[in-house]
């Protein structure tokens, strides 16, 4: 059995992930549920020795991941088939062996248009600076949203990207923009030295795949604060947690800093899920947008965040949305299930609340409330 193969049918059944582990028959994940991988001949898999793995994984790794997964148990890698497909890799040792889950990447970042992504998330693109944070559970999509945001820099800007990824997952060929890709534990020890470094090496757009711990998102604000334009994520499910997730970070004595702080470079978040269309027809994101109003940085510096929400309910006039309102549009236009806001928000943990009428405004464009330093559009 050949790995190279299986991540080929993987990719070919329209999987997100595949999954190969000693004991069991490889299983690919379509539309988020997970199933026996198929061959060519319609039949499954048989399950896999604990011997076929470790031969299968270990062709694809190079001597130093071999020696790093051998000492750390766990090795985070991407890999490409040629021009045919790429993918994210985490490979790890189990009760009956080794494992691995590999997330297919597309080989072409598909553009904001493509996405469907609407105006209000394209304007982030042009901002000349801040913190924009793309948030939600594994899985949802934030790469994919993150690598059409800084292709559409890199189309448009004549300026110079850094990412600090692990792994790289999309590769940004330069077209106006010069672009440098670091991935951690390859070109970098971890995101915090590649930040510091960052902030040395001229950059215009900065994307941090990942902001793990207090050094890291420090040094995100800090970069955002001194005229840089950052783009990170987070693992949280909503706006205001995401606000609450940087803030606690940090000791209490320092809280009042980083508000101050946060208040004063954040331009937006945008926290998404993928939910299931209707009729099985793939998946579409959901996203809850908050955009860093005057109402809101004052929210966040005054340490009032428990107002975000009713922000997001009747901030449309600048372009904002809560994932409820986002998740009944959806329904209302046949995209999703009518019950499928329910059940999204109740997976949550996100109540139904009292929300004003979909139509209440246009979210056709970012639009502070007062015009500031890091709202100047980039002119080429």
């Amino acid at each position: 059995m050949d790995l190279c193969t299986l991540l080929l049918f993987a990719s070919e059944s329209g999987g997100s992930d595949l999954h190969v582990s000693a004991g069991a028959p490889p299983m690919v994940r379509v539309n988020g549920e997970m199933r026996r991988l198929v061959g060519p001949d319609a039949r499954e898999f048989p399950p896999c020795t604990a011997d076929e793995i470790r031969t299968m994984v270990w062709d694809v790794l190079t001597d130093a991941q071999k020696s790093r997964i051998e000492g750390e148990k766990e090795l985070d890698f991407a890999m490409s088939l040629g021009d045919k497909a790429r993918f994210r890799a985490n490979v790890f040792f189990q009760d009956r062996g080794a494992g691995g889950v590999f997330r297919v990447l597309p080989t072409k970042i598909k553009t904001c248009d493509e996405l469907g992504m609407s105006p209000v998330i394209k304007g982030l693109a042009e901002l000349e600076k801040g913190l924009v944070l793309v948030t939600g559970p594994t899985g949802s999509g934030k790469s994919t949203t993150l690598a059409a945001l800084i292709d559409l820099v890199n189309s448009k800007h004549r300026g110079h990207i850094i990412t600090v990824e692990d792994p790289i997952e999309f590769v940004h060929v330069p077209k106006l923009s010069m672009v440098n890709q670091r991935e951690v534990g390859r070109d970098t020890k971890s995101f915090a030295n590649a930040l510091r470094s960052a902030l040395r090496e001229d950059p215009d757009v900065i994307l941090v795949g990942e902001m793990r711990d207090l050094e890291t998102i420090a040094l995100a604000i800090t970069a955002a604060e001194t005229g840089h334009l950052v783009f990170g994520t987070l693992h949280t499910s909503s706006a205001a947690k995401t606000v609450d997730r940087i803030i606690n970070v940090f000791p209490a004595g320092e809280q009042g800093q980083i508000r101050a702080m946060l208040a004063d470079s954040l331009q937006a978040v945008v926290a998404q899920i993928l939910v299931p269309r209707r009729g099985g027809r793939g998946r579409a994101a959901a996203q809850e947008i908050l955009v860093a109003s005057t109402g809101v940085r004052a929210m966040i510096r005054d340490g009032k965040t428990y107002q975000i929400p009713s922000a997001l309910q009747t901030g449309a006039k600048y372009g904002m949305t809560s994932l409820e309102q986002t998740l009944t549009k959806m329904a209302l236009d046949g995209v999703i299930d009518a019950g499928e806001p329910e059940r999204q928000l109740a997976a949550l943990g996100l109540g139904r609340e009292d929300a004003p009428a979909l139509g209440s405004g246009p979210a056709t464009a970012i639009r502070p409330a007062v015009p500031g330093p890091n709202t100047v559009r980039r002119v080429i």
